[in-house]
């Protein structure tokens, strides 16, 4: 097997689209939401969206570049949509430590969570929220209104579902009459065990109660009462297993916060360049072992597993992965950073920041049509200015029909 590949600042040599466009006829079972994922994909950068025709100002070389899906599941597309988003959150930043927290639920609750995305995450979604806001608030923890923002990762590094949702938290926070910044202890945040507790009763409270209103579905058995016991089963069992909430080591200030949100705010389940083989009906990636001191290994699969895995983690539409609470809510968030930089006196080391920003801006593009001009690659000295629009292509504009039974 080949395993060789590019490094990040080269185009990856294999692409997911590519692989979903050779292997349709693997595809089976897919609902809507993942067709329209597959149909983003498999058009990406290619003349079905259509795009522009680029030609250099200096030595009249010409070029056509195709215009991106910008689908959120696509590989493809996330950098540049990251780097807008990164930018718009340097502003926020505090001049305190910021902690790593993250929440996961035990893996018999995968399947449930898998048939019901969008209740069941956004349960989640609300029990972190409650969590860190009630555990910090409690004068016996740090006993300050604090901010965050979540994010929803729903995959393992194998592929298969594991959601778990990472936080990015201040260890600190205001006061209850907002005159005075609350720092929580140097290096701890809030004990592990009483986040734990915490997000445990609060998530299976939320998932009897949703159950209780019909708004989960368990076909686990037939028959009301068979299933409301199989259900309950469930229920007992996730109390039964440990339930892992951990807290990372406080990143080092500003600069590795924004490092840190801009390798996971956008990121799908698995980028094009971990993906190191596509032959032989088979997909062979990079994954971490967590359980074996984090080394980096080869999973191979079958296409049809590889691909089967990949959609397990398409998002709900317009369902929202990235949230922001506390202090960082869209409602209060301009005054409250406001307060809290007056109360701290100052803000975030801007040059550091200047160069992390620096840094993200020169990750490559999704697409050209996102420029305005770009340097020419055949002389290296004039830019390519976009001189004509490429029509979508007509004959491949409607999404593919296929049986999704």
């Amino acid at each position: 097997m080949n395993c060789s590949h590019d490094s990040r600042r080269h185009k990856p040599i294999f692409d997911i689209g590519d692989i979903f466009r050779d292997n349709l006829d693997k595809l089976k079972h897919c609902d809507s939401a993942q067709w329209k994922v597959i149909n983003a994909l498999t058009s990406c950068k290619t003349a079905r969206l259509g795009g522009h025709v680029f030609e250099c100002d200096y030595c009249h070389h010409t070029t056509n570049s195709y215009n991106s899906c910008r689908n959120r599941h696509c590989p493809k597309c996330q950098t540049h949509a990251s780097a807008q988003w990164l930018q718009k959150r340097v502003e926020e930043l505090l001049p305190v430590e910021y902690f790593h927290v993250v929440f996961t639920i035990p893996d018999v609750l995968n399947p449930i969570a898998l048939t019901n995305k969008r209740v069941v995450y956004s349960l989640l979604f609300r029990a972190v929220r409650e969590t860190l806001l009630e555990s910090a608030a409690n004068p016996g923890n740090i006993g300050a209104h604090i901010g965050f923002l979540a994010i929803l990762h729903t995959w393992g590094q194998n592929l298969l579902d594991h959601p778990h949702i990472h936080c990015v938290v201040p260890g600190g926070g205001l006061s209850a009459d907002k005159n005075k910044w609350i720092s929580c202890a140097k290096g701890f945040f809030v004990h592990v065990d009483i986040l734990s507790r915490l997000f445990k009763g609060k998530v299976l409270d939320y998932l009897k109660k949703a159950y209780k209103k019909g708004n989960i579905t368990f076909t686990a058995t037939k028959g009301e009462e068979a299933a409301a016991s199989a259900f309950q089963h469930l229920i007992d069992q996730a109390y039964d297993k440990r339930w892992v909430v951990y807290a990372k080591k406080p990143f080092a200030g500003p600069k590795q916060v924004l490092k840190y949100l801009g390798r996971y705010t956008h990121r799908i389940a698995i980028s094009n360049y971990r993906i190191v083989d596509v032959r032989d009906d088979t997909v062979a990636f990079k994954w971490k072992d967590y359980r074996d001191n984090n080394k980096t290994k080869l999973m191979k699969l079958a296409t049809s597993e590889f691909l089967r895995r990949f959609l397990l983690h398409v998002i709900p539409k317009n369902f929202v992965r990235i949230r922001a609470y506390g202090l960082l809510s869209n409602r209060t968030k301009t005054s409250m950073l406001r307060q809290c930089r007056l109360l701290l006196g100052s803000g975030p080391d801007d040059k550091k920041i200047d160069e992390q920003l620096e840094q993200s801006s020169q990750e490559p593009q999704s697409s050209h049509d996102e420029l305005s001009s770009f340097l020419c690659p055949k002389c290296r000295r004039g830019h390519m200015i976009t001189v004509g629009i490429i029509e979508p292509d007509s004959s491949c504009i409607e999404p593919f029909i296929l049986d999704s039974s």
